[in-house]
């Protein structure tokens, strides 16, 4: 549980410069490599191994964030708090710079309390420059089709500042998001349930003149890439 990571350098897992689908608005969102929960169903399991991503400086990922322009930044993984060090300072330069930041977290509110009150001042950090934190691990037997985001129905949103208010989970919807490579890998984020996921995916691939190939895989999260296995 909680594992540590250096500050000064983040694993990256996958980087989306502009989207729809992590949160209100449009948002820059950063995933991690390395998860200690990894939750049954979990569809990012090639983001649960700590060896993999690619190693930057925290002060170049802030920097690419802020370049994108967005109107915040949404941490998912991996597990954040596995790398709670790195993403504090990183969040902390996009609420400096007078954006939001949203993170996902398999941890429940009383684990990461747990951690902090423990002396984890990473935790904290990471905390205090969170604005809306999604927390609780994802739980496959329930799924969440209500709110916008959430994996599974145990998951709490905790507004812990005012950029993101309550009212902006009833204005914005789930969204899914494909992107085709330019060597036909298709990545997936955002929500959808299995059926409607691997629907989409199935299709793709098969479009003629595509050149998308497609392997779709159990499990309904908020990335996935096909076809290559992890």
């Amino acid at each position: 549980m909680f594992s540590t990571s250096e500050p000064g350098t983040l694993a990256v897992g996958r980087f989306v410069e502009r989207t729809v689908a992590e949160g209100p608005g449009e948002r820059t969102a950063l995933w991690v490599q390395g998860c200690t929960i990894r939750c049954a169903g979990c569809f990012n399991p090639h983001l649960w191994t700590f060896r993999g991503g690619t190693p930057t400086p925290t002060a170049d990922v802030l920097a690419r964030v802020l370049a994108a322009g967005t109107e915040g930044l949404t941490l998912l993984g991996g597990e954040p708090f596995d790398h709670a060090a790195p993403l504090a300072v990183v969040a902390a330069g996009v609420r400096a710079a007078g954006r939001s930041v949203m993170t996902f977290s398999g941890y429940t509110t009383a684990q990461l309390d747990s951690a902090v009150h423990g002396g984890r001042a990473d935790v904290a950090a990471l905390l205090a420059a969170t604005d809306l934190l999604v927390a609780g691990p994802f739980v496959a037997g329930l799924v969440d089709h209500a709110r916008p985001w959430a994996g599974s129905a145990n998951q709490e949103y905790v507004h812990r500042g005012d950029r993101i208010p309550p009212s902006a989970l009833a204005a914005t919807p789930d969204r899914l998001e494909i992107t085709v490579g330019a060597d036909g890998t298709l990545a997936v984020n955002g929500w959808a349930d299995d059926e409607t996921l691997d629907a989409l995916l199935s299709e793709s691939a098969a479009r003629p003149g595509s050149g998308a190939r497609a392997r779709p895989r159990p499990g309904s999260a908020r990335y996935r890439s096909s076809p290559t296995a992890r």
